[in-house]
């Protein structure tokens, strides 16, 4: 196991920044990950699909990375048309709910004769990228889109599920870790119960590829997302797992590449690097990055309730969460106005994809939390290049902000 010493070298794009606690939103691309993509940049220019030398080479190192996200999340490294690549977790969300829904359609549309509605099940805190595609299907397709709730912690409850399933249940989305909270979802138990119920499973799997183990397997899934930018690799670059014999319809036609369900010539560079990206987190699992994410974590949360007793509110499952987040609301001060006065530390109030309002999180909301407290919400995500004095020093400045925003106003 490491220690909670024991970060990576320093980062260039940290060097005399402010303290970088949101590596939810995205992480910095690791050194070695541009060492991997930098020759596809400079000589090996070849489109893999074509019959030579040069798309002979890019060609077998699309595959090696196909091999390497699928040991990350316990795949078959020889079943290749299992990883499907794409341009952001967004599309690989959007395939995988809008493509899984549409190819189950088609398989057996018998079964929606006399206007029966086909179903899909989803959470109230799922991502907005598979919000978006089951508002896709139900506008364009009368899909009936079922939000499950959570409880107090952010769970989805297997009885909820259990009683929501149907014979018109044609998939169910769950997010594996909340972005917001961490808090991570029970999808091996959701999973063998939809499929009693013959339905598809997703799970996007964003927040918890490289910093938890994965198997596909053991988690039951017939479809998973991986993002790029969430461990380490550039943007603009995802994966799907799709379990074989899964159909899928694209969303994207054209062109015969990845195996029919993606069309468009294959990012070479960035496929490496999220091949490298997956190579690495494999790696620091093994060798116990989550057990030094957690102490840090755990660190700060103590810092911070040690210095302001009793304002300090966990939101989300002691628990059931990913090792390197930690949202807290503080009493007194609002999350927003609170980073505002902190220049210093890099942290954000909830997703990226709604960074910018002032509505309190949707997330915390079906949490059943105030809106006040919602308000209070700061997420502070810790990563690969995170030290301890990191975490002390961002203790430090959050308790002062939060002290000053909760002292009374000078009489004039």
């Amino acid at each position: 196991m490491t220690s909670p010493e024991a970060a990576a070298p320093p980062h260039p794009g940290l060097a005399g920044g402010p303290v970088y606690l949101d590596y939810n939103a995205t992480t910095p691309v690791d050194p070695r990950v541009v060492d991997a993509m930098l020759p596809f940049l400079r000589q090996e220019f070849g489109n893999p699909s074509s019959r030579h030398a040069y798309g002979d080479r890019g060609r077998a190192a699309l595959a090696r990375a196909r091999g390497q996200v699928a040991g990350l999340v316990g795949a078959d490294p020889d079943r290749p048309e299992a990883i499907v690549l794409t341009g952001s977790g967004s599309e690989a969300d959007a395939l995988a709910v809008r493509g899984g829904v549409l190819a189950a359609l088609a398989v057996r549309p018998e079964r929606w004769d006399a206007g029966r509605r086909p179903q899909v099940i989803t959470q109230e805190t799922e991502h907005p990228a598979v919000l978006a595609a089951c508002g896709e299907l139900a506008r364009r397709h009368a899909v009936e889109i079922l939000r499950l709730p959570v409880d107090g912690d952010g769970r989805v409850a297997p009885d909820a599920l259990a009683a929501a399933l149907s014979d018109r249940t044609v998939l169910v989305t769950i997010m594996h870790a909340n972005n917001e909270t961490g808090v991570v979802q029970p999808i091996a138990e959701l999973a063998a119960l939809a499929h009693a119920a013959g339905a598809v499973v997703h799970t996007d799997a964003a927040q918890t590829a490289g910093r938890i183990p994965l198997d596909v397997d053991a988690l039951g899934v017939d479809l998973l997302t991986v993002v790029g930018h969430k461990m380490y690799a550039p943007k603009g670059v995802a994966a799907l797992y799709r379990r074989p014999g899964t159909p899928l319809v694209p969303v994207i036609g054209g062109g015969g590449q990845e195996h029919g369900v993606r069309a468009g010539t294959e990012n070479l560079p960035h496929a490496v690097a999220l091949g490298a990206a997956a190579e690495l987190a494999a790696a620091e699992l093994a060798a116990g990055e989550p057990a030094r994410l957690a102490a840090l974590r755990d660190r700060l949360h103590d810092r911070l309730r040690a210095a302001l007793p009793a304002r300090v509110h966990l939101n989300g499952h002691a628990v059931h969460r990913l090792p390197n987040t930690l949202n807290v609301g503080i009493d007194g001060a609002g999350g927003d106005a609170l980073l505002a006065t902190l220049p210093d530390l890099a942290a954000s109030t909830g997703s990226a994809c709604h960074a910018g309002g002032t509505q309190p999180s949707p997330v915390l909301t079906a949490m059943g939390l105030t809106a006040d407290r919602a308000l209070s919400a700061v997420r502070l995500s810790v990563g690969r290049w995170t030290t301890p004095a990191d975490v002390d020093r961002a203790a430090t400045l959050v308790v002062a902000a939060a002290r000053e925003s909760a002292a009374p106003p000078v009489s004039r």
